[in-house]
């Protein structure tokens, strides 16, 4: 199980210090969680991961499933520290209505100009099949059917041993009509139910708000879960179309929830977005930004973000970031990075992944240190 203990709340905004112990070490929050969606920060072992700051990591129940993992993750991975696993309820929208309309969970384009229909409540997704029982979706691996509901979920994550586990839930898509989300909440709120019903470990159960956009529903939604035994909330599903939007969200949801326990926001982690989501009142949120940007040759520095497969930097003897602590930027320069990343170097990933992860984590850590001075 676990403990959660708030160390201090700001009195200019909802923001909280807190101490979240679990039975593989304490996690002080506000805090990133990093994705390693199939039991690995991609390009870092679990050792490099620790260095980087992280306190806990995430990883993904559906991809492990798919690729027949069912060990106990911690030993697995060998990773000491505290873990997550998701649900698999992401992947009932992004192999779903997101794959069929091209469009993540979050910010959606103006769906008039790219003339993207709203879902009806009777529609379905092409590539997967919702029931009440749970979802029938088939392998992006070889093409197989799988189905996957609440008490697949639940003892899928039991076996995979991780500290904090997720109920399954239906990610909405932004597309989605009011009356589709309405029947998708109350499939969810079931599931929700069930998943505490089969539910016989000691790892603690987060239970997920939905209800997309709709005031009424996230309102619904959160005191619905706040009703249930779960030692956690996360908060999930879409989120609008602006960053305005996701504010008025969470001020819906999270004066519903009981404040002793702790909160975490599903999918969200942009550095623009930290401040204002720990200060809506987020302790721990995941996201795959520093690792995914990374890959791709984008480092994120202290006055913003370069793109090191631009061949200037080839002749830029700077310094990553002359402010960040990490080892990369203590030991390299950027026209190395720059050269490894145009050639396709794994090693340039790997310093770039290192990197952002310690800058996104140190990023964090200098809000909770503003929380703890009365500064925010």
């Amino acid at each position: 199980m676990i403990e959660f203990k708030i160390q201090k709340k700001s009195k200019k905004s909802k923001a909280r210090v807190g101490l979240l112990k679990t039975p593989h070490g304490v996690v002080e929050t506000p805090c990133l969680v990093p994705v390693a969606t199939q039991a690995a920060i991609k390009t870092l072992d679990s050792g490099e991961v620790e260095k980087t700051k992280s306190q806990i990591l995430i990883c993904n129940t559906f991809h492990l499933r798919l690729k027949k993992v069912s060990s106990d993750l911690h030993e697995f991975m060998n990773w000491p520290r505290p873990l997550m696993t998701d649900s698999g309820g992401f992947q009932v929208f992004s192999l779903g209505f997101g794959l069929d309309s091209g469009v993540g969970k979050i910010f959606v384009r103006d769906r008039v100009s790219y003339n993207l229909p709203e879902i009806g409540s009777r529609q379905q997704p092409r590539q997967i099949k919702i029931v009440q029982e749970g979802v029938f979706f088939k392998s992006p691996v070889d093409g197989s059917k799988l189905f996957l509901g609440p008490k697949e979920s639940i003892k899928i994550q039991e076996k995979l041993g991780a500290d904090i586990i997720f109920a399954f839930d239906e990610c909405t898509s932004p597309l989605a009509s009011k009356e589709y989300v309405e029947k998708s909440l109350e499939r969810t709120h079931k599931w929700a139910q069930t998943c505490l019903a089969v539910h016989k470990t000691n790892q603690a159960l987060f239970g997920i708000v939905q209800g997309s956009h709709f005031k009424q529903l996230r309102e619904e939604s959160s005191k619905f879960i706040n009703s249930l035994d779960f030692d956690g909330f996360g908060i999930g599903g879409d989120l609008g179309k602006n960053k305005e939007t996701m504010k008025k969200i969470l001020d819906w949801t999270i004066p519903n929830l009981n404040d002793s326990k702790p909160r975490h926001l599903l999918g969200i982690g942009y550095l623009e977005d930290m401040e204002n989501i720990i200060k809506a009142g987020i302790d721990t949120f995941d996201c795959t930004v520093p690792t995914h940007y990374a890959r791709r040759g984008i480092a994120f520095i202290s006055f913003g973000k370069i793109n090191l497969n631009q061949s200037k930097f080839l002749e830029d003897k700077n310094s990553l970031d002359r402010k960040c602590g990490c080892f990369v930027c203590q030991n390299y320069k950027r026209n190395y990075l720059s050269h490894l990343i145009r050639a396709k170097e794994i090693t340039g990933m790997k310093l770039l992944t290192f990197h952002n992860l310690y800058f996104f984590n140190n990023f964090v850590e200098i809000i909770r240190n503003k929380i703890k001075n009365n500064k925010i």
